[in-house]
Protein backbone atom coordinates (compact mmCIF):
# COMPACT_ATOMS: atom_id res chain seq x y z
CA UNK A 1 0.00 0.00 0.00
CA UNK A 2 1.37 3.46 -0.89
CA UNK A 3 1.59 6.33 1.62
CA UNK A 4 -1.68 7.91 0.50
CA UNK A 5 -3.47 4.59 0.87
CA UNK A 6 -1.99 4.11 4.35
CA UNK A 7 -3.26 7.51 5.47
CA UNK A 8 -6.70 6.90 3.95
CA UNK A 9 -7.01 3.53 5.69
CA UNK A 10 -5.86 4.96 9.01
CA UNK A 11 -8.53 7.67 8.97
CA UNK A 12 -11.23 5.40 7.64
CA UNK A 13 -10.64 3.38 10.81
CA UNK A 14 -10.88 6.53 12.93
CA UNK A 15 -13.85 8.12 11.19
CA UNK A 16 -16.47 7.05 13.70
CA UNK A 17 -14.66 8.30 16.79
CA UNK A 18 -12.37 11.05 15.53
CA UNK A 19 -14.19 14.03 17.04
CA UNK A 20 -13.77 12.67 20.57
CA UNK A 21 -10.30 11.18 20.12
CA UNK A 22 -8.45 14.16 21.62
CA UNK A 23 -9.32 17.09 23.85
CA UNK A 24 -7.96 19.54 21.26
CA UNK A 25 -10.41 18.35 18.58
CA UNK A 26 -13.28 20.33 20.08
CA UNK A 27 -11.30 22.85 22.15
CA UNK A 28 -13.05 26.20 21.76
CA UNK A 29 -9.99 28.18 22.82
CA UNK A 30 -7.83 26.57 20.12
CA UNK A 31 -10.59 27.22 17.60
CA UNK A 32 -10.77 30.87 18.59
CA UNK A 33 -7.00 31.16 18.19
CA UNK A 34 -7.29 29.83 14.63
CA UNK A 35 -10.09 32.27 13.84
CA UNK A 36 -8.05 35.17 15.21
CA UNK A 37 -5.09 34.15 13.04
CA UNK A 38 -7.28 33.78 9.93
CA UNK A 39 -9.26 37.01 10.36
CA UNK A 40 -12.18 35.79 8.20
CA UNK A 41 -14.37 38.37 6.48
CA UNK A 42 -17.96 37.97 5.29
CA UNK A 43 -16.95 38.00 1.62
CA UNK A 44 -14.13 35.46 1.90
CA UNK A 45 -13.82 32.15 0.09
CA UNK A 46 -12.22 29.62 2.45
CA UNK A 47 -10.57 26.26 1.76
CA UNK A 48 -10.19 23.76 4.61
CA UNK A 49 -7.44 21.33 3.60
CA UNK A 50 -7.65 17.87 5.22
CA UNK A 51 -11.07 18.93 6.44
CA UNK A 52 -11.80 15.56 8.02
CA UNK A 53 -15.14 15.56 9.83
CA UNK A 54 -15.47 19.32 9.50
CA UNK A 55 -14.34 20.45 12.93
CA UNK A 56 -12.37 23.40 11.55
CA UNK A 57 -14.89 24.11 8.80
CA UNK A 58 -17.57 24.61 11.45
CA UNK A 59 -15.52 27.47 12.91
CA UNK A 60 -15.90 29.37 9.64
CA UNK A 61 -19.47 28.37 8.76
CA UNK A 62 -21.74 31.42 8.69
CA UNK A 63 -18.77 33.81 8.86
CA UNK A 64 -17.68 33.68 5.18
CA UNK A 65 -19.19 33.70 1.71
CA UNK A 66 -17.97 30.30 0.53
CA UNK A 67 -16.57 27.31 2.39
CA UNK A 68 -14.88 24.41 0.58
CA UNK A 69 -13.38 21.29 2.16
CA UNK A 70 -10.87 18.89 0.64
CA UNK A 71 -9.77 15.52 2.02
CA UNK A 72 -8.61 12.12 0.78
CA UNK A 73 -10.76 10.01 3.15
CA UNK A 74 -14.44 9.89 2.19
CA UNK A 75 -15.44 8.19 5.46
CA UNK A 76 -14.22 11.26 7.34
CA UNK A 77 -15.13 13.97 4.87
CA UNK A 78 -18.75 12.90 4.34
CA UNK A 79 -19.37 14.00 7.93
CA UNK A 80 -18.38 17.55 6.91
CA UNK A 81 -20.59 17.76 3.83
CA UNK A 82 -23.55 19.51 5.53
CA UNK A 83 -21.21 22.24 6.81
CA UNK A 84 -19.57 22.93 3.45
CA UNK A 85 -20.66 24.63 0.26
CA UNK A 86 -18.51 22.11 -1.61
CA UNK A 87 -16.66 18.93 -0.66
CA UNK A 88 -13.82 17.68 -2.86
CA UNK A 89 -12.02 14.35 -2.48
CA UNK A 90 -8.46 15.05 -3.60
CA UNK A 91 -4.88 15.07 -2.26
CA UNK A 92 -3.45 18.28 -0.84
CA UNK A 93 -0.44 17.96 -3.13
CA UNK A 94 -2.67 18.31 -6.21
CA UNK A 95 -5.48 20.67 -5.33
CA UNK A 96 -8.03 20.86 -8.19
CA UNK A 97 -8.46 24.63 -8.04
CA UNK A 98 -7.19 27.55 -10.11
CA UNK A 99 -4.47 29.87 -8.88
CA UNK A 100 -5.69 32.45 -6.38
CA UNK A 101 -9.13 30.90 -5.90
CA UNK A 102 -9.34 31.42 -2.13
CA UNK A 103 -8.96 34.30 0.31
CA UNK A 104 -8.17 31.93 3.17
CA UNK A 105 -6.68 28.44 3.31
CA UNK A 106 -6.59 26.61 6.63
CA UNK A 107 -5.22 23.24 7.69
CA UNK A 108 -5.16 21.75 11.18
CA UNK A 109 -3.14 18.62 11.96
CA UNK A 110 -2.98 17.66 8.29
CA UNK A 111 0.50 18.44 7.02
CA UNK A 112 2.05 15.60 9.04
CA UNK A 113 0.58 13.18 6.46
CA UNK A 114 1.45 15.12 3.29
CA UNK A 115 4.37 15.41 0.91
CA UNK A 116 6.24 18.52 2.06
CA UNK A 117 6.88 21.23 1.08
CA UNK A 118 4.72 20.41 -1.97
CA UNK A 119 1.39 20.49 -0.14
CA UNK A 120 1.99 23.87 1.49
CA UNK A 121 3.14 25.31 -1.84
CA UNK A 122 -0.13 24.09 -3.33
CA UNK A 123 -2.03 25.84 -0.56
CA UNK A 124 -0.15 29.02 -1.41
CA UNK A 125 -0.84 28.59 -5.12
CA UNK A 126 -4.61 28.52 -4.64
CA UNK A 127 -4.50 31.51 -2.24
CA UNK A 128 -4.85 34.96 -3.79
CA UNK A 129 -2.03 37.48 -3.27
CA UNK A 130 -2.72 39.16 0.04
CA UNK A 131 -4.74 36.18 1.24
CA UNK A 132 -3.85 34.18 4.33
CA UNK A 133 -2.82 30.62 5.10
CA UNK A 134 -3.19 29.23 8.62
CA UNK A 135 -1.46 26.00 9.66
CA UNK A 136 -2.11 24.60 13.13
CA UNK A 137 -0.01 21.70 14.26
CA UNK A 138 1.18 19.66 17.21
CA UNK A 139 4.89 20.18 17.86
CA UNK A 140 7.61 19.07 20.21
CA UNK A 141 8.71 21.83 22.58
CA UNK A 142 12.35 21.61 21.47
CA UNK A 143 15.41 19.41 21.17
CA UNK A 144 15.16 18.10 24.73
CA UNK A 145 11.79 16.39 24.23
CA UNK A 146 11.90 15.79 20.47
CA UNK A 147 13.09 12.18 20.25
CA UNK A 148 10.89 10.83 23.04
CA UNK A 149 7.83 12.72 21.84
CA UNK A 150 8.26 11.74 18.23
CA UNK A 151 8.40 8.07 19.23
CA UNK A 152 5.16 8.46 21.17
CA UNK A 153 3.52 10.20 18.22
CA UNK A 154 4.78 7.52 15.83
CA UNK A 155 3.18 4.79 17.95
CA UNK A 156 -0.09 6.68 18.18
CA UNK A 157 -0.22 7.40 14.48
CA UNK A 158 1.90 5.10 12.30
CA UNK A 159 0.62 6.84 9.15
CA UNK A 160 2.42 10.01 10.18
CA UNK A 161 5.23 11.12 7.85
CA UNK A 162 6.53 14.31 9.50
CA UNK A 163 7.32 15.59 12.98
CA UNK A 164 7.71 19.24 13.89
CA UNK A 165 9.31 21.60 16.35
CA UNK A 166 8.43 25.29 16.78
CA UNK A 167 9.76 27.12 13.75
CA UNK A 168 9.25 24.25 11.32
CA UNK A 169 5.66 25.11 10.46
CA UNK A 170 6.52 28.78 10.09
CA UNK A 171 9.40 27.88 7.76
CA UNK A 172 7.00 25.97 5.50
CA UNK A 173 4.89 29.10 5.08
CA UNK A 174 7.92 31.28 4.41
CA UNK A 175 9.21 28.78 1.85
CA UNK A 176 5.82 28.79 0.11
CA UNK A 177 5.97 32.54 -0.45
CA UNK A 178 4.29 34.03 2.60
CA UNK A 179 5.37 37.26 4.29
CA UNK A 180 4.87 38.19 7.03
CA UNK A 181 4.59 34.91 8.93
CA UNK A 182 3.43 34.97 12.55
CA UNK A 183 2.77 32.26 15.11
CA UNK A 184 1.23 31.68 18.49
CA UNK A 185 1.42 28.76 20.87
CA UNK A 186 -1.33 26.84 22.61
CA UNK A 187 -1.12 24.02 25.13
CA UNK A 188 -3.74 21.26 25.10
CA UNK A 189 -4.15 19.11 28.21
CA UNK A 190 -4.65 15.49 27.18
CA UNK A 191 -5.51 12.30 29.08
CA UNK A 192 -2.95 9.97 27.50
CA UNK A 193 -5.17 6.87 27.61
CA UNK A 194 -8.06 8.67 25.89
CA UNK A 195 -5.70 10.27 23.36
CA UNK A 196 -3.98 6.94 22.57
CA UNK A 197 -7.26 5.06 22.08
CA UNK A 198 -7.86 6.54 18.63
CA UNK A 199 -9.56 3.52 17.05
CA UNK A 200 -6.72 2.80 14.62
CA UNK A 201 -4.03 1.20 16.82
CA UNK A 202 -4.07 -1.93 18.94
CA UNK A 203 -3.57 -2.70 22.61
CA UNK A 204 0.17 -3.30 22.17
CA UNK A 205 0.74 0.20 20.79
CA UNK A 206 -1.36 1.81 23.51
CA UNK A 207 0.56 -0.07 26.17
CA UNK A 208 3.86 0.96 24.56
CA UNK A 209 2.77 4.60 24.74
CA UNK A 210 2.04 4.27 28.46
CA UNK A 211 5.41 2.56 28.96
CA UNK A 212 7.22 5.42 27.23
CA UNK A 213 5.55 7.93 29.51
CA UNK A 214 6.40 5.76 32.50
CA UNK A 215 10.11 5.84 31.75
CA UNK A 216 10.24 9.33 30.23
CA UNK A 217 13.26 11.47 31.01
CA UNK A 218 13.08 14.28 33.58
CA UNK A 219 13.50 16.78 30.72
CA UNK A 220 10.50 15.37 28.87
CA UNK A 221 8.38 15.28 32.02
CA UNK A 222 9.24 18.87 32.80
CA UNK A 223 8.58 20.14 29.28
CA UNK A 224 5.21 18.38 29.07
CA UNK A 225 4.24 18.92 32.72
CA UNK A 226 3.42 15.20 32.87
CA UNK A 227 1.27 14.26 35.85
CA UNK A 228 0.03 10.88 37.09
CA UNK A 229 -2.93 10.34 39.40
CA UNK A 230 -5.17 7.34 40.01
CA UNK A 231 -3.48 5.48 37.18
CA UNK A 232 -4.13 8.26 34.66
CA UNK A 233 -1.37 10.09 32.80
CA UNK A 234 -1.82 13.69 31.67
CA UNK A 235 0.33 15.41 29.06
CA UNK A 236 0.43 19.10 28.14
CA UNK A 237 0.83 19.08 24.36
CA UNK A 238 2.08 22.07 22.39
CA UNK A 239 0.34 23.43 19.29
CA UNK A 240 1.75 26.07 16.98
CA UNK A 241 -0.78 28.22 15.12
CA UNK A 242 1.16 29.77 12.24
CA UNK A 243 -0.30 32.25 9.76
CA UNK A 244 1.20 33.74 6.64
CA UNK A 245 0.15 36.35 4.10
CA UNK A 246 0.55 35.26 0.49
CA UNK A 247 2.88 37.58 -1.37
Amino acid sequence: MNETGTVRTHFADRAGTYDRSSSWCTDDALGELMLAAAEPRPGDAVLDVACGTGLVSRLFAGRVARLVGVDITPEMAEQARDTLDELVIAPAERLPFDDGTFDLVVCRQGIQFMTLPDAVREMARVTRPGGRIVLTHLCAYGDDDRDEYFEILRLRNPARRHFFRPGDVEDLLTGAGCDPVRSQRYVSVEDVDVWADNGAIGDDARKAIRDLYGRASPAFRARHSVTEADGRITDHMLFVVASGTRI
